[in-house]
C-alpha cells in the first residue's frame, strides 16, 4: 500500500472539495414590483438615553467646555450624525424615561434640581441637558425628535403638559412657560412613546393593565381625531412575548394607536454576555443567531398585527435593537460602554436588511445607542476628548441610500455559515430603487469563507455599477483612538456586469453596497 499516494490523493480531494464549496454560486433574483413598499427613512433611527456617557461626556460637554461645541453639544458629533443622515432620535430613555420628570430639565440651569439615575449606576445628574437642549439639537441635526413619556412614575397631566409645552403655538400656561424659557415657536414634536418596557423597568405591568393605562394616556394626548398628527407609540413586546402584542392589538382602540414597539437585543446570555473584544468565534456565532432571530420576531408579531389591523395602519417600531456585551473595564468602564467590532458591523448589516425587506410593517427603528453605550456609532474618550466612528457607523452610512426608496424584493437561497455542527444563513441581501438608481446591500457573516453571488438584474435595465465594501480580517478588529480608521469603507471592484447578470464575490466578514443605474 502506497501511503504517500493515498495521502496526496486525499489532500487533493479535500482541496478540490473546499474549492468547489468556495466557488459555488448563489443566484439572486431581483423582482421589482409596483406593490412593493417604501423603505421608511425612520428605520434608520437612533437612541440616546441618560445612561453612562451617552449624554453627559458623550453628546453634551457643556457650553464652557474647551471642546468645540454648539450649545454644549460636541460639534464633531453633530457633523458625524448629519453625515449619517439620522432621521429620528429617541430620548431620554429607555428605563430612564419612566423616572424622568421633564419640568426638572427646563429653566435656568443653575436652578434645576438634581436626579439620581437609579437604573444606571446610581449617579447624580444635574439636569443641565433637558427638553430645550435635546429639541434644539434635533433641529441642528435636521432630525425628528422621538420623546419617550413617563408612564411608570409620571401622570397623565405631566405628559399632557409636555406635549403642550413642545407643540402648542397659541396662548396657554405651558406655551407661556416655554416662551419665558426662551423659545417663542413650538418644536412640533410628532413622535411620542407612551412609556417604555412597561412589562419590566417601566412598571412590571401585565399587558391587560398596560393596555388600559395606554388608552388613558393616548386619549388625552390629542383631540377627538388626532388632528395634531401626533404619532403615539405603545410600549411593545420584549422579543418573543407574542401575548403582549396580542393583548395590546386586541384591547387598544386603533384610533388611539399609530405604532407598536418591539425590543430585541442580540444577547448570548443575560448573565454572561461575553466581552466586546475578547470573544471567540463560538460567541460570535451565538450572537449572530440572536441577531438573525429578528426576522422570525418581525414575521410573528406582524402576523398578530395583521389579524387585528389587516389594512396595515399601525407601524411596527423596533425602537431598541443591537448588540449587548459585558461592560468594558478600564477608564471607559462606565455603565454599558463597549467597543464596536466587525461583529457589530455584521449585526447592523443583517438587521437593516431584515428591516428593509419587512418595510411593509416595520416603519421605524432605533439602534441602541448613539454615543458610548451598547452598539454605538460614535465613541468618545473621556481623558483625551478624542472621537471615533465605529464599524456600525460605517454600515449605517453605507445603507442610508435605502432611506425612502422603493423596496425591490429579492429571492435566493443563502449559502450556509457552519460552525460546530450548526449553521446559519451566511448571506443577507436587500435592494431598493430611488431617483433612477438601484442600491443593493449584501452582508456575508461567514467568519472564514467567501461567497460568490450572481444577481439577476435583467428587469432593472442596469448599464453600470460601483460599490463600497467594509471588511476586516478578524472578528475582533475595531477602531481605536490611536487608530480610528483601521476599519473604514473602501471602493469595491470585485464584480462583473454582463448580460443582465451582476456577479461578485463577498469576502468573509464583509458588507457591500452596490449602486447601479
Amino acid at each position: 500500500m502506497n501511503l504517500r499516494k493515498i495521502t496526496v490523493t486525499m489532500l487533493v480531494a479535500l482541496m478540490t472539495s473546499q474549492l468547489s464549496i468556495a466557488q459555488k454560486t448563489t443566484t439572486v433574483e431581483l423582482k421589482p414590483s409596483e406593490e412593493a413598499p417604501t423603505i421608511s427613512k425612520h428605520i434608520y433611527g437612533h437612541f440616546a438615553e441618560h445612561l453612562g456617557r451617552c449624554i453627559y461626556g458623550g453628546f453634551y460637554v457643556g457650553e464652557d467646555s474647551d471642546i468645540p461645541n454648539t450649545n454644549g453639544v460636541r460639534n464633531d458629533i453633530i457633523v458625524a450624525l448629519k453625515d449619517l443622515k439620522i432621521p429620528n432620535l429617541r430620548w431620554p430613555g429607555g428605563c430612564f424615561a419612566d423616572t424622568y420628570h421633564w419640568k426638572d430639565g427646563i429653566g435656568p440651569k443653575e436652578d434645576r434640581p438634581t436626579i439620581v439615575n437609579r437604573w444606571w449606576g446610581g449617579v447624580t445628574e444635574d439636569n443641565s441637558f433637558g427638553t430645550h437642549d435635546f429639541l434644539n439639537l434635533c433641529e441642528v441635526l435636521e432630525t425628528e425628535p422621538y420623546l419617550a413619556g413617563n408612564v411608570g412614575s409620571g401622570t397623565v397631566q405631566e405628559l399632557i403638559d409636555w406635549v403642550q409645552y413642545t407643540n402648542h403655538d397659541g396662548k396657554s400656561p405651558m406655551s407661556d412657560l416655554r416662551k419665558k424659557n426662551g423659545r417663542e415657536k413650538p418644536w412640533n414634536v410628532k413622535y411620542w412613546g407612551i412609556g417604555n418596557e412597561a412589562w419590566g423597568c417601566g412598571g412590571n405591568m401585565t399587558p391587560e393593565y398596560y393596555s388600559d393605562e395606554y388608552r388613558k394616556y393616548a386619549t388625552f394626548l390629542s383631540g377627538w381625531s388626532n388632528e395634531s398628527g401626533i404619532f403615539r407609540i405603545a410600549s411593545g413586546a420584549s422579543s418573543s412575548d407574542y401575548k403582549w402584542t396580542e393583548v395590546l392589538m386586541k384591547n387598544i382602540k386603533h384610533n388611539l394607536l399609530e405604532g407598536m414597539a418591539l425590543h430585541h437585543y442580540s444577547v448570548i446570555d443575560w448573565n454572561n454576555k461575553s466581552s466586546s473584544t475578547g470573544f471567540e468565534e463560538e460567541h460570535y456565532f451565538k450572537t449572530m443567531t440572536e441577531a438573525l432571530k429578528m426576522e422570525e420576531l418581525i414575521e410573528k408579531h406582524t402576523a398578530i398585527m395583521d389579524k387585528y389591523d389587516p389594512e396595515n395602519k399601525i407601524a411596527l417600531v423596533v425602537d431598541e435593537w443591537g448588540g449587548w456585551y459585558d461592560t468594558d473595564k478600564g477608564p471607559n468602564g462606565t455603565p454599558l460602554f463597549q467597543q464596536n467590532t466587525m461583529r457589530d458591523a455584521m449585526i447592523a448589516g443583517v438587521t437593516l436588511n431584515i428591516f428593509n425587506n419587512r418595510a411593509d410593517r416595520v416603519k421605524m427603528a432605533n439602534l441602541a445607542q448613539t454615543v458610548n453605550v451598547l452598539q454605538a456609532v460614535i465613541l468618545t474618550d473621556a481623558e483625551t476628548n478624542k472621537m471615533l466612528l465605529t464599524p456600525t457607523y460605517h454600515v449605517m452610512k453605507m445603507y442610508n441610500v435605502h432611506q425612502d426608496a422603493t423596496l425591490i424584493p429579492v429571492e435566493f437561497e443563502s449559502p450556509k455559515y457552519e460552525f460546530n455542527g450548526e449553521s446559519l444563513p451566511a448571506v443577507s441581501i436587500s435592494a431598493s430603487k430611488k431617483e433612477g438608481k438601484t442600491h443593493i446591500s449584501l452582508t456575508n457573516i461567514d467568519a472564514e469563507k467567501e461567497n460568490t453571488i450572481e444577481l439577476d438584474v435583467t428587469n432593472l435595465g442596469i448599464k453600470n455599477a460601483s460599490g463600497l465594501i467594509l471588511k476586516s480580517d478578524k472578528l475582533q478588529d475595531h477602531n481605536t483612538f490611536d487608530n480610528p480608521e483601521k476599519i473604514t469603507p473602501s471602493e469595491f471592484k470585485d464584480f462583473k456586469l454582463k448580460k443582465g447578470k451582476l456577479s461578485l464575490t463577498l469576502p468573509p466578514l464583509s458588507v457591500v453596497v452596490l449602486e447601479a443605474k
